[in-house]
């Protein structure tokens, strides 16, 4: 069963490394380029706002089954798995609107702040957070079973 978990945390990861490879080619998103470039300076995108929303919302619920497999297969725990995905529902549905605003705004809120924003509506950054804290809650549990 170990090895099952395993290969199945490898394969979430190897999803969300395929979500970024493949990124330009199956998401719309015209600001790939206009970040990547890495210039402040380069001409502000055209864009369809739909099409970008609906773009960013794939890509947030590709990045959170994969997120969910990885976190259920390291714990095996369904309410923790769970508690994972509504923390990073949070974290989008706070971060969305904030980006969205940016882009509105043309990055004039300021060009790193958009970028970084960006970076938390486009990446499962939000796992290497909940990983670390349910390795600690594991630990915790241990431990107070241990002194008990």
């Amino acid at each position: 069963m170990k090895i099952l978990n395993g290969l199945l945390v490898i394969a979430g990861i190897c999803g969300l490394i395929g979500i970024r490879v493949i990124e330009d080619s199956i998401f719309y998103d015209p600001f790939l380029a206009y970040f990547h470039e890495a210039n402040k300076n380069i001409e502000f995108p055209q864009f369809e706002w739909g099409r970008l929303i609906i773009g960013h919302l794939f890509r947030f619920v590709l990045n959170l089954l994969f997120s969910c497999l990885i976190i259920q297969c390291l714990f095996n725990n369904k309410q923790w798995t769970v508690q994972g995905a509504l923390l990073i529902t949070i974290i989008f549905a706070i971060t969305f609107p904030i980006y969205l605003y940016c882009i509105s705004d043309r990055f004039d809120i300021g060009y790193l702040f958009s970028f970084y924003m960006r970076r938390f509506v486009i990446q499962p950054l939000a796992l290497l957070l909940i990983v670390p804290m349910f390795y600690y809650r594991k630990q915790l549990i241990k431990d107070r079973l241990i002194n008990q």
